[in-house]
C-alpha cells in the first residue's frame, strides 16, 4: 500500500511549563500540520507514504524536509518557492485555562503556493489511497484547485481517497471561500469520512448528535447515528465509511473520547476512553485518521478492529508531546488491550 498526502507543513514553537506565549523565555521547536501528522503515523506503523507539500528553498525548508526523512516520509515530489515556513505558535493548557494556538501562516511557501506547482501524474502513478482535509482547502484558493486535481486524477485511476473534514473557521478568508461547497465537493469522491460532530454539521448542515458521557456507562442512540448517517450517504453515495469522532471534555485536561462507524448501513461504537492528564491534544484527530487507513488494509472486513484500533491510537497521542503520533502498531494493540502502563523490559 502507498497513501499520498498533501498539505501545509508547520514548524510548531511551543512554551513550556504552563508558560504562557508573552512571558520571556525560548521555545520548544518542532513540526505538525494535519496531513504531515497522518503521514507520519502511517509511515511509524510501517505503511509506505509519500508527502507533497511546499517548502521554502532555503535551511527552514531542508530542515522540515529532513525531519520528515528521518521519520521515513517520501518528500520526492514537494515543490519549493518563497522564504517563509508556515508557523504556529502554541500556549499549553494548565488547570482551568485552555490551550492557545496562533497561526503565522500568511505569506508562507504553502499559502503562495501557485496552481501548477505539483505535477500529480508521477505521484499517483502507484498510490494506493489518496488523503486530503479541510484545513487545505482553507489555505487559499490554489491549494483547493491543486487538492481538486489530485482528487479528480486519483477517482479517475481507481484510487481510494479519504478525506478529514478539518473544518478551522479562522482560516477560510480568501476570496470566494465557501467551507461547505469544498468540503462536499471532497466527500463527493471520498470513500472515508472523518470528522467530529460539529465539523459534520458544517459539512453536511445536519443538527449535531450530542455525546455527554460522564465514564463507560454512557449508552449511545444508535438509532440516531444510523438514521443521520443514511442520511449523509444519500447525499455522498461513495461514502462507504463514516467516521464521527466524540469528545466530552470535562476540563481541559480531562476529557472523554470515543468513535462511531457506520459501515455500509451498520453502525458500530467504540470503547469510551476516560484521558486524564491530557499531555498533548494537538494531533489527536490526525492519528485517528491515520490509524484508521492503516487499520482498514491490515484488517479489510474487521470494521470492529479497526474503529478500536483507531481510538486507541488516538487515546495514546493525548500522552505525547508535540503533534505526531510516535507509537507503533504494537504499542496500540497493547493499548486497545489494557496492556500498556507497565514496565517493559
Amino acid at each position: 500500500m502507498k497513501v499520498v498526502t498533501f498539505g501545509e507543513i508547520l514548524l510548531r514553537l511551543s512554551k513550556n511549563d504552563s508558560q504562557r506565549l508573552f512571558q520571556t523565555g525560548g521555545f520548544d521547536a518542532n513540526y505538525g500540520g494535519s496531513e504531515a501528522n497522518v503521514a507520519v503515523s502511517l509511515a511509524q506503523l510501517g505503511d509506505r507514504v509519500e508527502y507533497v507539500t511546499s517548502v521554502p528553498d532555503n535551511n527552514l525548508g531542508e530542515a522540515a524536509l529532513m525531519h520528515l526523512r528521518q521519520l521515513g516520509l517520501d518528500v520526492s515530489h514537494v515543490a519549493r518557492r518563497g522564504k517563509r515556513l508556515g508557523t504556529y505558535y502554541f500556549e499549553p493548557s494548565a488547570a482551568f485555562r485552555g490551550t492557545q494556538v496562533v497561526y503565522d501562516r500568511d505569506g508562507s511557501s504553502f499559502n503562495t503556493m501557485e496552481y501548477g506547482d505539483i505535477n500529480w501524474e508521477p505521484v499517483l502513478a502507484d498510490a494506493t489511497l489518496f488523503h486530503c482535509s479541510g484545513i487545505t482547502c482553507a489555505t487559499s484558493k490554489a491549494a483547493l484547485d491543486t487538492t481538486m486535481d489530485a482528487v479528480e486524477m486519483a477517482h479517475e485511476r481507481g484510487i481510494e481517497l479519504s478525506c478529514d473534514i478539518n473544518y478551522r473557521s479562522s482560516l477560510w478568508k480568501y476570496p470566494g471561500a465557501d467551507a461547505r461547497t469544498a468540503t462536499q465537493e471532497l466527500m463527493k469522491y471520498s470513500a472515508f469520512v472523518f470528522g467530529d460532530q460539529n465539523e459534520w454539521y458544517v459539512a453536511t448542515d445536519l443538527e449535531p448528535i450530542p455525546f455527554n458521557a460522564l465514564d463507560n456507562s454512557y449508552q449511545f442512540d444508535l438509532d440516531a447515528y444510523r438514521r443521520y448517517f443514511d442520511k449523509v450517504h444519500r447525499m455522498f453515495p461513495n461514502c462507504r465509511r463514516m467516521l464521527m469522532a466524540h469528545r466530552n471534555q470535562l476540563s481541559f485536561q480531562h476529557h472523554i473520547n470515543a468513535g462511531v462507524l457506520w459501515v455500509d448501513g451498520e453502525i458500530r461504537t467504540s470503547r469510551i476512553w476516560d484521558i486524564n492528564p491530557i499531555v498533548d491534544q494537538m494531533g489527536v484527530g490526525d492519528a485517528w485518521v491515520a490509524a484508521f487507513i492503516h487499520a482498514m488494509h491490515r484488517w479489510p472486513g474487521d470494521d470492529r478492529q479497526c474503529l478500536e484500533f483507531s481510538v486507541s491510537a488516538s487515546a495514546l497521542k493525548n500522552t505525547i508531546s508535540g503533534d505526531q503520533n510516535l507509537v507503533t502498531e504494537d504499542e496500540i494493540i497493547a493499548n486497545m488491550t489494557a496492556k500498556g502502563g507497565r514496565i517493559d523490559r
